[in-house]
């Protein structure tokens, strides 16, 4: 007989904007404004996201849908890929996550939750995640890792 196990998370839920602290309510504030720029003529559904790394700079990014489905890009991993092809060495300290059209914070897919913990490996710390509505209730979670307990990381590929 096995062993049962349990994997927990812990997630912050704010009421509103207003309860976080003025750094955090301005990148969920770029996410929203990116959000508004989202290429996603096919779904309507539009995405933000914006990134704050540990130099303080902020990038934003968007879904960017494709006729094409597969060659579409989730806004989360344009805004990763875009803040470390710019600075391959940044440390993404925060990510912020919008969806205007949802009553209830999204969470990532899970192609760019795995960006997302593979660039928590690459640096070597956490990426704090903030998943919002406009003005309303916040999630707020440690580590972008919280979203995948079960995760394939480099450390399998190690011989």
């Amino acid at each position: 007989m096995g062993t049962e196990k349990r994997i927990a998370i812990h997630l912050v839920e704010h009421a509103s904007w207003a309860d976080l602290v003025p750094e955090d309510a301005a990148l969920v504030g770029h996410a929203a404004q990116a959000a508004g720029r989202a290429y996603a003529p096919y779904s309507n559904f539009h995405v933000g996201a914006a990134l704050r790394s540990d130099d303080g700079t902020v990038v934003e990014g968007n879904n960017q849908e494709n006729a094409s489905f597969p060659a579409g890009i989730c806004a989360e991993r344009t805004a990763l890929h875009a803040a470390l092809s710019m600075r391959p060495s940044a440390v993404v300290r925060t990510i912020a996550i919008v969806v205007p059209s949802t009553d209830r914070p999204v969470t990532p897919c899970g192609i760019c939750r795995q960006a997302l913990l593979e660039q928590e490996h690459r640096q070597g710390a956490p990426i704090r995640v903030l998943m919002a509505v406009p003005d309303g209730v916040v999630w707020e979670l440690a580590a972008a890792s919280d979203l995948l307990p079960f995760s394939f990381d480099p450390t399998f590929l190690t011989r």
